[in-house]
């Protein structure tokens, strides 16, 4: 370690049922006007209106965008751009999963500035100031409530992020209560999507600290405690809280540590197939994992009893096959499809994808604790096809 930056949402408010306290939120932070940004499932849960009728009471005037989808494509963002003008909106709620939450990002920023979103691509490129932004999720998951980076998808269908601390919102807003009832598939993924965050970011060979290093290991613990908990119990509130808040500390690490060659891997499924970020990351994560191992058995050994309390594991390659095993066995537990021939990908599909990876999103394989080749991507993706 030679000295470190570390950055992070400046204000958390964590509180079961604290979406109906949104209004008071916006109205110190000085916002007379508010657009939502989320996608039509959170509107029909009824999320949306909950936020409504707080900033309403507030005297706040409402907005609603509710066009995001999956992997937000940036003609989504900006139709979300022209909405937040035409409403005049000087705040932004950006309410939902982590497309949601990316959008929103995007979205306060275009509305304010004159700056193409495409501009925008790349480290530290944006121009100018955002709106007042919060951002609460309905996933635990992403973490993007604390991340400063927003991944949307081009029109070529390649992942576009854009990493600019403007980013970060003025809070981050945790609501237990919004992740029940979440579908145990979306609960699965999300979870494990958020675990993969943490070994990421602990075993980062580029940007590890020991900040980072704090928040992946108490975010694992988390995580990993109550795992299977939300899976039997999905109206356990404390667990789900506690599943919340792994997320939230899992993506402070990453943003900081930077992801590796996990999240290479899964965008091309994302971008190209659709496939659920977190689903794609939980494909992918354990021959990953195995790969990684000759460059990252220490690392992984010392992760090995926060995700399996304990246990006692004689040697450190064998305490960081148990993790990743014990990964895998959550993964399997799931349920989620582990075969990507299933998810629509052809065989002749791997050599692009392959290629994706070594070339547009080499940056994640720059901080993977080691090299991989595109022939060694290629290999990864075909023990999983």
């Amino acid at each position: 370690m030679s000295g470190f930056t570390f950055r992070t949402t400046p204000r958390v408010e964590c509180a079961v049922g604290g979406l109906a306290d949104v209004g008071r939120l916006f109205g110190e932070l000085g916002c007379q006007t508010v657009l939502i940004v989320t996608d039509r499932g959170i509107v029909e849960r009824g999320f949306a209106a909950t936020a409504e009728e707080s900033l309403r009471a507030a005297g706040i005037g409402v907005a609603v965008f509710d066009g995001v989808v999956a992997d937000p494509p940036v003609a989504v963002v900006e139709e979300g751009v022209r909405a937040a003008r035409e409403s005049g909106a000087e705040g932004v709620l950006g309410l939902g999963g982590g497309s949601s939450l990316d959008a929103a990002k995007v979205i306060a920023l275009a509305a304010n500035t004159d700056q193409p979103i495409e501009e925008m691509v790349g480290v530290e490129r944006t121009r100018g100031a955002r709106l007042k932004l919060i951002l609460a999720p309905t996933t635990a998951g992403t973490g993007s409530e604390v991340t400063s980076v927003s991944v949307l998808t081009s029109g070529d269908n390649l992942k576009s992020a854009i990493f600019s601390p403007v980013l970060l919102p003025d809070i981050a807003l945790l609501d237990a209560g919004l992740t029940v009832g979440m579908p145990r598939h979306v609960t699965a993924a999300t979870a494990l999507d958020a675990m993969v965050h943490a070994v990421e970011a602990y075993t980062s060979r580029t940007r590890k600290n020991p900040l980072a290093d704090a928040m992946a290991v108490q975010a694992l613990s988390l995580l990993g405690a109550n795992y299977r908990k939300v899976l039997a119990e999905p109206d356990n509130v404390d667990a789900r809280e506690k599943m919340l808040l792994g997320s939230m500390l899992a993506g402070m690490a990453f943003i900081n540590a930077s992801v590796g060659a996990v999240h290479g891997l899964s965008y091309p499924l994302g971008a190209r197939f659709h496939v659920p970020h977190g689903h794609g990351n939980a494909l992918v994560m354990g021959p990953v994992f195995r790969f990684n191992l000759p460059a990252a058995e220490a690392l992984y050994a010392e992760l090995a009893p926060v995700l399996l309390p304990g246990r006692s594991f004689g040697t450190p390659r064998a305490a960081a096959t148990a993790l990743i095993d014990e990964l895998d066995a959550m993964f399997t537990e799931s349920g989620l499809e582990g075969r990507i021939s299933k998810l629509g990908v052809t065989e002749a599909d791997l050599d692009p994808m392959a290629e994706e990876v070594v070339v547009s999103i080499g940056r994640l394989i720059a901080t993977n604790p080691r090299d991989m080749s595109r022939a060694e991507v290629r290999d990864l993706y075909a023990a999983i096809f």
